[in-house]
């Protein structure tokens, strides 16, 4: 017997890395030190901070995974990968350095597989960070023919004076809302429960992936519910490097924006949002319909079109979202900061 007889082929795997080996380099940035091939990467910290401190996040992309198997549609969840870790660590005002990504699967499929990667270094592209590594683990036996799972690791870097942390937000600082694309990548237990199961208008049998449903346009569902999650590091980087004055920031993830927005807030302090200060996406009314899911129960799981918050002195927030409009970012004015506990009020009318 031999390896390649249990399932793992070190060849083709080799062969995988020499081919996504200038993908890679196509990210790298002016710190990174010497290149792909070795036990670890090296990245010097950039110039110009007096007191840097290195900021650190890591996430997946959960079952929306299964989604992309299914329908083999590889090339968005690499995307997701780096858009979940870049804009955790964005929250705290950090310029993302390098991102490292872990790739698991039963059987190596170098076409699927490239396609992952190739979305990965398009987030990083995006994220202005450079692919310092990874790993892909082949492990017959432990995922079934033509699954993979997917984790992340991003570092950024932040002058310590001007790090987020809830301290700098004040009772009477307003919310800005970002525009999400979509559903991102949370809530996708529920999302293929519903369309497994939800009920349609015409029979009582669910959908398949894809399927169109003209409610929402001419994709099928499966391209809608994986479109990549929104990657808002460039815009708000540059946003405070012109001057804007942001108190706080939040992702808006798992638990949505009941669990999320106060994250960023110090003692004391809660949020009133402004009901129906934002138009929600039409695939949370579908979704909400078609799966007879409680209005509480959308707000808890899906970012309801808000992927990405700012809080901002009330005097400042006119030319926020002026100058967010000018660069082309859809927001919105859509609460305050209240005196509080950490609650959310107002959301669900």
């Amino acid at each position: 017997m031999d390896y390649r007889d249990a399932g793992v082929d070190v060849e083709a795997g080799r062969s995988f890395v020499q081919r996504i080996r200038t993908l890679v380099d196509s990210t790298r940035r002016p710190e990174v030190l010497g290149g792909m091939g070795g036990f670890s990467g090296l990245c010097a910290l950039p110039s110009g901070y007096r007191e840097p401190v290195l900021v650190s996040g890591t996430d997946g992309v959960g079952t929306k995974l299964k989604i992309a198997q299914i329908t083999q549609r590889h090339s968005t969840v690499g995307i997701d990968l780096v858009a979940m870790c870049v804009n955790d660590i964005l929250t705290s005002g950090a310029e993302p350095l390098f991102f490292l990504d872990y790739l698991a699967t039963g059987k190596l499929e170098p076409a699927a597989l490239g396609e992952v990667v190739e979305g990965i270094v398009a987030g990083c592209r995006l994220a202005g960070c450079a692919l310092l590594g990874g790993e892909t683990a082949e492990m017959p036996g432990f995922y079934g023919p033509g699954e993979y799972d997917l984790a992340g690791f991003c570092v950024g870097v932040v002058e310590k004076s001007q790090i987020l942390d809830g301290s700098q937000v004040q009772v009477g600082d307003r919310i800005i809302g970002l525009a999400s694309s979509g559903v991102h990548s949370n809530g996708f237990s529920l999302v293929r429960k519903v369309v497994a199961e939800g009920r349609r208008a015409d029979a009582n049998v669910g959908y398949t992936w894809d399927e169109t449903v003209p409610a929402l346009g001419n994709h099928s569902l499966g391209e809608i519910f994986l479109t990549p999650t929104r990657i808002y590091v460039e815009p708000i980087l540059k946003a405070r490097r012109a001057g804007l004055t942001i108190h706080g920031m939040a992702h808006i993830t798992g638990g949505g924006l009941p669990e999320n927005l106060p994250r960023c807030l110090g003692a004391d302090q809660s949020i009133h949002i402004y009901g129906g200060s934002w138009p929600v996406p039409s695939v949370f009314s579908w979704l909400a319909e078609t799966g007879q899911v409680p209005t509480a129960d959308l707000y808890n799981t899906f970012n309801m079109g808000l992927g990405f918050a700012l809080v901002v002195p009330p005097q400042e927030s006119d030319r926020a979202l002026a100058w967010l409009a000018e660069h082309q970012v859809e927001a919105y004015l859509v609460g305050e900061v209240t005196a509080g506990s950490g609650e959310v009020t107002g959301l669900i009318e």
